[in-house]
């Protein structure tokens, strides 16, 4: 077990520490200006690098919303959530803290939002707490579904990580504007610790939908798919 939890760690830091610092640390570079499109390919490519990385060891879900999705699907033991949503929000805010001291290493170094998800005056759109819930939920249902077929035993083997980690970039280029993009309950709780204040207050929303999102995505493919 010990070696699942550390591979679970070892890929939500870096899903973190990639996604979160292209854009704390390029996306805000106006030499570099990667933009919403650097951004969500990067979050993609941790996914696919880890995925390959170390999936065969944990499963690689990197995501306590996508654990519980696999749970519901029975893809996954109940016995083992609890320690792999610890491993992950670990992983998480160990990403957040060598970001935040990476960044902070800049001589104009200002915190503002790093990268943390909001709605409201605090979505990059500002886009209303229904429109975040909406769009959070509906991501998380199709990121689900979509683990579910491309882990299936009738997909090709090998390139699950891929379509994993494209969807996961579609995901962002779609829902950045509106909360910056979630679908992962450990990712929004390691940088908002390090905000504190509106980002704490709004993490409720990024713990509730992407489950919510993971377990209807769950009995979706329940719905659809063939019998595992």
């Amino acid at each position: 077990m010990f070696k699942k939890l550390f591979a679970e760690f070892l890929g939500t830091f870096w899903l973190v520490f990639g996604g979160c610092g292209s854009a704390v640390l390029a996306a805000a570079f106006p030499e570099v200006g990667i933009g919403l499109l650097g951004v969500s390919l990067a979050f993609g490519l941790t996914v696919v690098t880890m995925a390959y990385a170390v999936g065969s060891v944990s499963g690689g879900h990197f995501n306590p919303a996508v654990s519980i999705g696999l749970m519901v699907a029975g893809r996954f033991p109940a016995s083992s959530l609890i320690p792999y949503a610890i491993a992950q929000v670990a992983g998480a805010v160990a990403a957040a803290a060598v970001l935040y001291l990476v960044a902070s290493g800049k001589a104009d170094f200002q915190l503002g939002g790093f990268a943390s998800n909001g709605y409201g005056e605090h979505s990059p759109g500002s886009y209303s707490l229904l429109s975040a819930l909406v769009m959070e939920v509906v991501m998380t249902a199709f990121f689900l579904f979509i683990i579910l077929g491309a882990t299936s035993h009738r997909f090709p083997v090998g390139f699950a990580p891929l379509a994993i980690g494209l969807a996961l970039t579609l995901i962002h280029l779609v829902s950045i504007p509106v909360t910056n993009t979630s679908v992962n309950p450990a990712r929004s709780t390691g940088v908002a610790l390090f905000v504190g204040d509106w980002a704490l207050s709004q993490l409720w929303l990024f713990w509730v939908a992407p489950i919510l999102g993971a377990v209807l995505g769950a009995i979706a493919w329940r719905a659809v798919g063939e019998a595992e």
